[in-house]
């Protein structure tokens, strides 16, 4: 495994190291050791998979509050997304800023978010599916969202019709409130 920094301190792009040959490939995707050498959370509660039939399916934006604070480490396994996160660590250098990576059935990479970051992706592909591996298991009452649309953040969606969900439409702004359920986490 290779990592690479992107702009939002603590959230890394995760690029498979190929073992090559007639066959295809073998590359190592997740490894508990690699991930304590490199400082990160490398606890692995829950996997799940995420089906979108149609392009332009927006999900987020989703975190988790302590003491159910989540990392993870999301894979594309067909298809593809514009996956974005936001930084909501009021003590990080990258506080309230956001990043997207597209990742891809074909490029292989995943995207390692850590605890206090908001997730979210609208698919670029119908028929695409999204690999989650989070360190802390899903738990409703600690869940919390934040609107995809933000004016706070000013995310650069693709502009592809979107699909969303009634709940994912209704989260509100960020607020200060919401700031200190993702304080400590």
């Amino acid at each position: 495994m290779f990592v690479s920094e992107i702009k939002l301190k603590g959230a890394l792009v995760v690029e498979l190291e190929r073992r090559e040959d007639v066959r295809g490939f073998f590359a190592l995707s997740w490894s508990q050791t690699e991930f304590e050498r490199l400082g990160l959370n490398s606890r692995l509660l829950e996997c799940n998979i995420s089906f979108n039939s149609k392009k332009g399916t927006l999900r987020g934006m989703h975190f988790q509050v302590a003491p159910y604070a989540q990392a993870k480490l999301v894979r594309c396994t067909s298809g593809s997304i514009y996956d974005v996160i936001i930084d909501l660590r009021e003590d990080s250098p990258t506080f309230k800023q956001w990043s997207a990576v597209e990742l891809t059935a074909e490029n292989h990479r995943a995207l390692y978010i850590p605890e206090g970051f908001a997730h979210g992706f609208q698919t670029l592909e119908d028929r695409t599916e999204i690999l989650y591996q989070m360190s802390e298991i899903y738990a409703p009452e600690y869940a919390r969202g934040i609107r995809w649309n933000d004016p706070l953040f000013s995310i650069e969606w693709p502009p592809d019709e979107r699909i969303i969900v009634a709940r994912d439409s209704s989260y509100g702004d960020w607020k200060p409130s919401a700031s200190e359920q993702a304080k400590n986490v």
